[in-house]
Protein backbone atom coordinates (compact mmCIF):
# COMPACT_ATOMS: atom_id res chain seq x y z
CA UNK A 1 0.00 0.00 0.00
CA UNK A 2 1.40 3.44 -0.90
CA UNK A 3 1.99 5.57 1.91
CA UNK A 4 -0.31 9.26 2.00
CA UNK A 5 1.77 11.85 0.93
CA UNK A 6 1.05 13.53 4.19
CA UNK A 7 2.84 10.81 5.81
CA UNK A 8 6.61 10.73 6.28
CA UNK A 9 8.80 8.45 4.32
CA UNK A 10 10.39 5.79 7.06
CA UNK A 11 13.93 5.35 6.42
CA UNK A 12 15.22 1.40 6.87
CA UNK A 13 18.30 0.40 6.89
CA UNK A 14 18.64 -3.32 6.11
CA UNK A 15 21.99 -4.98 6.89
CA UNK A 16 23.13 -8.64 5.50
CA UNK A 17 25.83 -10.86 5.14
CA UNK A 18 25.24 -13.32 3.67
CA UNK A 19 24.73 -11.66 -0.48
CA UNK A 20 23.58 -15.13 -1.65
CA UNK A 21 21.51 -17.67 -1.28
CA UNK A 22 17.53 -17.36 0.74
CA UNK A 23 18.38 -14.49 2.88
CA UNK A 24 19.45 -12.39 0.19
CA UNK A 25 16.55 -13.37 -1.38
CA UNK A 26 14.34 -12.47 1.65
CA UNK A 27 15.78 -9.24 1.94
CA UNK A 28 14.98 -8.34 -1.94
CA UNK A 29 11.67 -9.50 -1.54
CA UNK A 30 11.44 -6.75 1.17
CA UNK A 31 13.43 -4.19 -0.30
CA UNK A 32 10.79 -4.68 -3.80
CA UNK A 33 7.98 -4.15 -1.44
CA UNK A 34 9.07 -1.32 1.03
CA UNK A 35 10.10 0.57 -2.27
CA UNK A 36 6.96 0.46 -3.50
CA UNK A 37 5.12 1.10 -0.43
CA UNK A 38 6.66 4.34 -0.45
CA UNK A 39 10.05 3.77 1.97
CA UNK A 40 13.57 5.34 1.75
CA UNK A 41 15.27 1.88 1.88
CA UNK A 42 19.25 1.24 1.70
CA UNK A 43 20.93 -1.73 2.31
CA UNK A 44 24.25 -2.42 3.61
CA UNK A 45 25.77 -5.73 2.29
CA UNK A 46 29.65 -6.33 1.07
CA UNK A 47 29.91 -5.81 -2.79
CA UNK A 48 30.33 -9.67 -3.77
CA UNK A 49 27.67 -12.04 -4.28
CA UNK A 50 24.07 -10.87 -5.97
CA UNK A 51 22.11 -8.79 -3.01
CA UNK A 52 24.08 -5.26 -3.53
CA UNK A 53 23.11 -5.54 -7.75
CA UNK A 54 19.63 -7.42 -7.09
CA UNK A 55 18.74 -3.87 -5.05
CA UNK A 56 20.39 -1.89 -6.80
CA UNK A 57 18.32 -2.48 -9.79
CA UNK A 58 15.24 -1.89 -8.12
CA UNK A 59 16.19 1.60 -7.52
CA UNK A 60 17.22 0.91 -3.72
CA UNK A 61 20.38 2.68 -1.74
CA UNK A 62 23.05 0.76 -1.41
CA UNK A 63 25.90 1.17 1.18
CA UNK A 64 29.06 -1.35 0.93
CA UNK A 65 29.75 -3.29 3.96
CA UNK A 66 32.90 -4.96 3.76
CA UNK A 67 32.32 -8.14 5.98
CA UNK A 68 33.11 -11.87 5.66
CA UNK A 69 30.86 -14.20 6.48
CA UNK A 70 32.06 -15.29 10.01
CA UNK A 71 32.95 -13.19 12.79
CA UNK A 72 37.15 -12.45 13.06
CA UNK A 73 39.72 -10.11 13.17
CA UNK A 74 38.43 -7.49 10.87
CA UNK A 75 35.16 -7.54 13.23
CA UNK A 76 36.21 -4.27 14.85
CA UNK A 77 36.49 -2.84 11.46
CA UNK A 78 33.07 -3.91 10.29
CA UNK A 79 31.52 -2.19 13.45
CA UNK A 80 32.88 0.89 12.55
CA UNK A 81 31.80 1.15 8.88
CA UNK A 82 28.36 0.51 10.25
CA UNK A 83 28.45 3.28 12.66
CA UNK A 84 29.54 5.57 9.49
CA UNK A 85 26.70 3.70 7.57
CA UNK A 86 23.80 4.31 10.77
CA UNK A 87 25.17 8.38 10.76
CA UNK A 88 24.97 8.61 6.93
CA UNK A 89 21.76 6.91 6.52
CA UNK A 90 20.09 8.34 9.36
CA UNK A 91 17.73 5.40 9.31
CA UNK A 92 13.88 5.21 11.62
CA UNK A 93 14.99 1.03 11.68
CA UNK A 94 17.81 -1.19 11.42
CA UNK A 95 16.91 -4.35 10.18
CA UNK A 96 20.05 -7.17 10.81
CA UNK A 97 19.59 -10.65 8.92
CA UNK A 98 21.73 -13.63 10.17
CA UNK A 99 24.39 -13.96 12.63
CA UNK A 100 26.64 -12.16 11.23
CA UNK A 101 25.57 -8.57 10.57
CA UNK A 102 22.90 -8.98 13.59
CA UNK A 103 26.04 -9.17 15.55
CA UNK A 104 27.70 -6.19 14.11
CA UNK A 105 24.71 -4.58 13.89
CA UNK A 106 23.71 -4.55 17.65
CA UNK A 107 27.47 -3.79 18.78
CA UNK A 108 27.58 -0.59 16.14
CA UNK A 109 23.88 0.56 17.41
CA UNK A 110 23.60 -0.74 20.87
CA UNK A 111 19.75 -0.42 21.32
CA UNK A 112 20.34 3.71 20.38
CA UNK A 113 17.33 3.28 18.07
CA UNK A 114 14.94 0.90 16.89
CA UNK A 115 16.82 -2.25 15.71
CA UNK A 116 15.02 -5.68 14.47
CA UNK A 117 17.04 -9.13 14.35
CA UNK A 118 15.69 -11.92 11.86
CA UNK A 119 18.72 -14.85 12.66
CA UNK A 120 17.13 -16.87 9.47
CA UNK A 121 18.38 -19.77 11.92
CA UNK A 122 20.15 -19.55 15.27
CA UNK A 123 24.02 -19.24 15.01
CA UNK A 124 24.70 -21.89 17.49
CA UNK A 125 23.23 -24.20 15.57
CA UNK A 126 25.43 -24.29 13.32
CA UNK A 127 28.32 -24.87 15.51
CA UNK A 128 29.68 -27.19 18.28
CA UNK A 129 31.99 -27.34 20.78
CA UNK A 130 32.78 -24.10 22.67
CA UNK A 131 32.13 -21.72 19.08
CA UNK A 132 28.84 -22.86 19.58
CA UNK A 133 28.52 -22.01 23.47
CA UNK A 134 30.30 -18.69 22.56
CA UNK A 135 27.58 -17.83 19.81
CA UNK A 136 24.84 -18.66 22.30
CA UNK A 137 26.35 -16.66 24.85
CA UNK A 138 26.30 -14.00 22.54
CA UNK A 139 22.93 -13.94 21.46
CA UNK A 140 21.36 -13.99 24.73
CA UNK A 141 23.44 -10.84 26.07
CA UNK A 142 22.71 -9.40 22.14
CA UNK A 143 19.30 -9.64 22.47
CA UNK A 144 18.94 -6.62 25.03
CA UNK A 145 19.89 -4.43 21.89
CA UNK A 146 17.76 -5.86 19.74
CA UNK A 147 13.89 -3.76 20.09
CA UNK A 148 12.66 -6.79 17.78
CA UNK A 149 13.31 -10.55 17.77
CA UNK A 150 11.79 -11.46 14.15
CA UNK A 151 12.11 -15.52 13.57
CA UNK A 152 10.31 -17.12 10.46
CA UNK A 153 8.77 -19.58 12.34
CA UNK A 154 7.59 -20.62 15.78
CA UNK A 155 9.69 -23.56 15.72
CA UNK A 156 12.43 -20.99 15.81
CA UNK A 157 11.31 -19.13 17.98
CA UNK A 158 10.84 -21.90 20.52
CA UNK A 159 14.17 -23.04 19.96
CA UNK A 160 15.51 -19.49 20.90
CA UNK A 161 13.37 -19.42 23.95
CA UNK A 162 14.49 -22.93 25.15
CA UNK A 163 18.14 -21.67 24.07
CA UNK A 164 18.49 -18.78 26.93
CA UNK A 165 17.27 -16.10 24.43
CA UNK A 166 14.90 -13.52 26.08
CA UNK A 167 13.49 -10.59 24.43
CA UNK A 168 9.87 -9.37 22.16
CA UNK A 169 9.21 -11.87 19.76
CA UNK A 170 7.47 -11.75 16.20
CA UNK A 171 6.81 -14.69 14.19
CA UNK A 172 6.96 -13.97 10.75
CA UNK A 173 7.24 -16.78 8.17
CA UNK A 174 9.04 -16.86 5.07
CA UNK A 175 7.55 -15.62 1.86
CA UNK A 176 7.92 -16.22 -1.97
CA UNK A 177 7.49 -14.19 -4.92
CA UNK A 178 3.96 -16.22 -6.09
CA UNK A 179 4.50 -14.37 -9.87
CA UNK A 180 7.97 -15.51 -9.87
CA UNK A 181 7.21 -19.27 -8.83
CA UNK A 182 4.41 -21.06 -11.26
CA UNK A 183 4.13 -24.24 -12.81
CA UNK A 184 5.11 -24.94 -15.98
CA UNK A 185 2.86 -25.03 -18.81
CA UNK A 186 2.23 -28.20 -20.04
CA UNK A 187 5.33 -29.80 -22.61
CA UNK A 188 7.62 -27.61 -21.27
CA UNK A 189 8.50 -29.28 -17.68
CA UNK A 190 12.48 -29.68 -18.81
CA UNK A 191 12.77 -27.62 -21.72
CA UNK A 192 15.93 -25.01 -22.23
CA UNK A 193 17.68 -27.09 -19.56
CA UNK A 194 21.20 -28.19 -21.69
CA UNK A 195 22.43 -30.33 -18.65
CA UNK A 196 18.92 -32.41 -18.90
CA UNK A 197 19.45 -33.43 -22.57
CA UNK A 198 21.28 -36.76 -21.30
CA UNK A 199 18.74 -37.45 -18.83
CA UNK A 200 15.66 -38.42 -20.96
CA UNK A 201 12.57 -37.19 -20.36
CA UNK A 202 11.52 -40.34 -18.42
CA UNK A 203 13.97 -40.45 -16.26
CA UNK A 204 12.61 -40.04 -12.87
CA UNK A 205 14.07 -36.73 -11.48
CA UNK A 206 15.21 -35.58 -7.79
CA UNK A 207 16.44 -32.05 -7.22
CA UNK A 208 18.09 -30.52 -4.55
CA UNK A 209 18.62 -26.78 -4.25
CA UNK A 210 20.73 -24.89 -1.80
CA UNK A 211 24.33 -24.08 -0.78
CA UNK A 212 26.50 -26.66 -1.21
CA UNK A 213 27.23 -26.77 2.85
CA UNK A 214 27.06 -28.64 5.92
CA UNK A 215 23.62 -27.12 6.92
CA UNK A 216 21.92 -27.75 3.73
CA UNK A 217 22.54 -31.66 4.23
CA UNK A 218 23.62 -33.15 0.54
CA UNK A 219 26.30 -35.21 1.94
CA UNK A 220 23.02 -36.88 3.70
CA UNK A 221 21.45 -37.28 0.48
CA UNK A 222 24.41 -39.07 -1.41
CA UNK A 223 24.13 -40.86 1.04
CA UNK A 224 20.88 -41.95 0.42
CA UNK A 225 21.13 -42.05 -3.06
CA UNK A 226 22.82 -45.01 -3.67
CA UNK A 227 19.37 -46.97 -1.92
CA UNK A 228 17.18 -44.56 -4.13
CA UNK A 229 19.10 -45.60 -7.10
CA UNK A 230 19.24 -49.73 -6.00
CA UNK A 231 14.69 -49.26 -5.87
CA UNK A 232 14.84 -46.86 -8.98
CA UNK A 233 17.99 -47.75 -11.21
CA UNK A 234 16.84 -44.66 -14.22
CA UNK A 235 16.55 -41.90 -11.00
CA UNK A 236 18.65 -38.87 -11.49
CA UNK A 237 19.64 -36.12 -8.84
CA UNK A 238 20.65 -32.72 -10.27
CA UNK A 239 22.44 -30.98 -6.91
CA UNK A 240 21.70 -26.95 -7.80
CA UNK A 241 24.12 -24.58 -6.01
CA UNK A 242 27.59 -23.78 -5.16
CA UNK A 243 29.04 -23.38 -1.58
CA UNK A 244 32.23 -24.45 0.22
CA UNK A 245 31.72 -28.49 0.30
CA UNK A 246 30.97 -28.23 -4.04
CA UNK A 247 34.14 -30.11 -4.53
CA UNK A 248 34.20 -33.10 -1.52
CA UNK A 249 30.26 -33.96 -2.77
CA UNK A 250 31.40 -33.80 -6.66
CA UNK A 251 34.35 -36.30 -5.40
CA UNK A 252 31.77 -38.54 -3.99
CA UNK A 253 28.95 -38.50 -6.90
CA UNK A 254 28.30 -41.02 -8.83
CA UNK A 255 27.13 -40.70 -12.33
CA UNK A 256 23.89 -40.69 -11.40
CA UNK A 257 24.42 -37.14 -9.76
CA UNK A 258 24.68 -33.90 -11.60
CA UNK A 259 26.13 -30.70 -10.72
CA UNK A 260 23.89 -27.56 -12.03
CA UNK A 261 26.07 -25.09 -9.89
CA UNK A 262 24.89 -21.43 -8.98
CA UNK A 263 22.09 -20.73 -10.61
CA UNK A 264 19.96 -16.84 -10.78
CA UNK A 265 16.30 -18.25 -11.13
CA UNK A 266 16.03 -22.05 -9.48
CA UNK A 267 12.35 -22.19 -10.73
CA UNK A 268 12.67 -23.79 -13.57
CA UNK A 269 14.87 -26.70 -12.05
CA UNK A 270 11.64 -26.72 -9.68
CA UNK A 271 9.70 -27.17 -12.70
CA UNK A 272 11.61 -29.90 -14.07
CA UNK A 273 11.64 -32.14 -10.92
CA UNK A 274 9.49 -35.27 -10.23
CA UNK A 275 10.29 -34.14 -6.46
CA UNK A 276 12.25 -31.98 -4.58
CA UNK A 277 14.58 -32.54 -1.83
CA UNK A 278 16.67 -30.25 0.88
CA UNK A 279 17.96 -32.95 3.88
CA UNK A 280 19.17 -29.82 5.80
CA UNK A 281 20.86 -30.06 9.38
CA UNK A 282 19.08 -26.81 10.89
CA UNK A 283 17.26 -24.35 9.17
CA UNK A 284 14.71 -21.17 10.59
CA UNK A 285 11.95 -21.93 7.65
CA UNK A 286 14.24 -22.67 4.24
CA UNK A 287 12.77 -20.92 0.72
CA UNK A 288 13.56 -23.90 -1.54
CA UNK A 289 10.47 -26.42 0.08
CA UNK A 290 8.36 -22.86 -0.52
CA UNK A 291 8.97 -22.16 -3.74
CA UNK A 292 9.27 -25.92 -4.85
CA UNK A 293 5.74 -25.69 -3.64
CA UNK A 294 4.39 -22.60 -5.68
CA UNK A 295 5.82 -24.40 -8.81
CA UNK A 296 3.76 -27.43 -8.26
CA UNK A 297 5.88 -29.80 -6.73
CA UNK A 298 5.96 -32.02 -3.94
CA UNK A 299 9.16 -31.58 -1.89
CA UNK A 300 10.65 -34.26 1.04
CA UNK A 301 12.52 -32.13 3.56
CA UNK A 302 14.33 -32.85 6.90
CA UNK A 303 11.93 -32.29 10.37
CA UNK A 304 13.88 -29.10 11.25
CA UNK A 305 12.85 -25.58 12.75
CA UNK A 306 10.63 -24.56 9.80
CA UNK A 307 9.51 -27.57 8.00
CA UNK A 308 6.58 -28.50 9.45
CA UNK A 309 5.38 -24.85 9.09
CA UNK A 310 5.84 -25.06 5.72
CA UNK A 311 4.00 -28.14 4.68
CA UNK A 312 0.38 -28.63 4.47
CA UNK A 313 -0.67 -30.01 7.55
CA UNK A 314 -1.62 -33.78 6.31
CA UNK A 315 1.76 -33.92 4.34
CA UNK A 316 4.36 -35.00 7.13
CA UNK A 317 3.51 -38.50 7.35
CA UNK A 318 5.55 -38.68 3.89
CA UNK A 319 7.32 -35.88 3.49
CA UNK A 320 9.31 -35.14 6.72
CA UNK A 321 12.22 -37.36 7.44
CA UNK A 322 14.44 -37.04 10.99
CA UNK A 323 17.28 -34.89 9.28
CA UNK A 324 20.89 -36.95 9.40
CA UNK A 325 18.96 -40.60 8.62
CA UNK A 326 19.81 -41.27 4.78
CA UNK A 327 18.02 -44.45 5.28
CA UNK A 328 14.69 -42.97 6.10
CA UNK A 329 15.62 -40.61 3.27
CA UNK A 330 15.98 -42.93 0.82
CA UNK A 331 12.65 -44.65 2.13
CA UNK A 332 10.88 -41.59 1.76
CA UNK A 333 12.15 -40.79 -1.74
CA UNK A 334 12.32 -43.85 -3.51
CA UNK A 335 8.53 -44.48 -2.10
CA UNK A 336 7.46 -41.02 -3.88
CA UNK A 337 9.47 -41.78 -7.41
CA UNK A 338 8.00 -44.91 -7.58
CA UNK A 339 4.25 -43.57 -7.08
CA UNK A 340 3.51 -41.01 -9.59
CA UNK A 341 -0.45 -40.33 -9.10
CA UNK A 342 1.07 -39.76 -5.34
CA UNK A 343 3.54 -37.43 -6.01
CA UNK A 344 0.86 -35.59 -8.85
CA UNK A 345 -1.55 -35.15 -5.66
CA UNK A 346 1.14 -33.95 -3.35
CA UNK A 347 2.33 -31.54 -6.03
CA UNK A 348 -1.51 -29.99 -6.32
CA UNK A 349 -1.98 -29.54 -2.39
CA UNK A 350 1.44 -28.15 -1.66
CA UNK A 351 0.39 -25.75 -4.99
CA UNK A 352 -2.73 -24.67 -2.93
CA UNK A 353 -1.21 -24.12 0.74
CA UNK A 354 1.65 -21.93 -0.67
CA UNK A 355 -0.49 -19.51 -2.32
CA UNK A 356 -2.54 -19.12 0.76
CA UNK A 357 -0.13 -19.16 3.14
CA UNK A 358 3.50 -18.39 2.08
CA UNK A 359 2.66 -15.24 -0.29
CA UNK A 360 5.57 -12.92 0.17
CA UNK A 361 3.14 -10.18 0.29
CA UNK A 362 1.77 -11.07 3.60
CA UNK A 363 5.28 -11.55 4.66
CA UNK A 364 6.19 -7.70 3.41
CA UNK A 365 2.86 -6.66 5.30
CA UNK A 366 4.00 -8.23 8.97
CA UNK A 367 7.31 -6.65 8.63
CA UNK A 368 5.88 -3.24 8.10
CA UNK A 369 3.50 -3.90 10.94
CA UNK A 370 6.90 -4.29 13.19
CA UNK A 371 8.63 -1.17 11.93
CA UNK A 372 5.30 0.63 12.36
CA UNK A 373 5.48 -0.63 16.11
CA UNK A 374 8.78 0.42 16.68
CA UNK A 375 8.56 3.45 14.96
CA UNK A 376 5.36 4.72 16.34
CA UNK A 377 6.39 3.99 20.36
CA UNK A 378 10.51 4.97 20.03
CA UNK A 379 10.61 7.54 22.07
CA UNK A 380 6.68 8.85 20.18
CA UNK A 381 5.90 9.39 16.62
CA UNK A 382 8.39 9.17 13.37
CA UNK A 383 12.39 10.01 14.78
CA UNK A 384 13.33 13.39 14.37
CA UNK A 385 16.18 14.72 12.78
CA UNK A 386 17.37 16.16 16.29
CA UNK A 387 16.94 12.10 17.66
CA UNK A 388 19.15 11.64 14.71
CA UNK A 389 21.76 14.20 15.37
CA UNK A 390 21.87 12.55 19.34
CA UNK A 391 22.36 9.34 17.54
CA UNK A 392 24.97 9.86 15.39
CA UNK A 393 26.71 11.87 18.40
CA UNK A 394 25.84 8.89 21.05
CA UNK A 395 27.31 6.29 18.09
CA UNK A 396 30.62 7.29 18.05
CA UNK A 397 31.22 6.65 21.80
Amino acid sequence: MQLPPTVPRPRVLHVSQPVDGGVARVVTDLVRAQLAAGAEVTVACPGSGGLAAAVGALGCGVRHWPATRSPGPGLAREVRSLRRAVREVRPDVVHAHSAKAGLAVRLAVRGRMPTVFQPHAWSFEAAGGATGLLALAWERLGARWASRLVCVSEAERRTGERSGIGGRWSVIPNGIDLDGFQPAPAGTVRAGIPLLDEVGPAAPLVVCVGRLCRQKGQDVLLEAWHEVTRRVPDARLVLVGDGPDAGTLRARAPGSVLFAGAVADPAPWYRAADLVVLPSRWEGMALAPLEAMACGRPVVVSDVDGARESLPPDQGPRCLVPPEQPGTLAAAVAGLLLDPPLRESLGRQARRYATTTHDVRRTAAAVADVYRDLIGTWPAGRTTDADHTECRESIHT
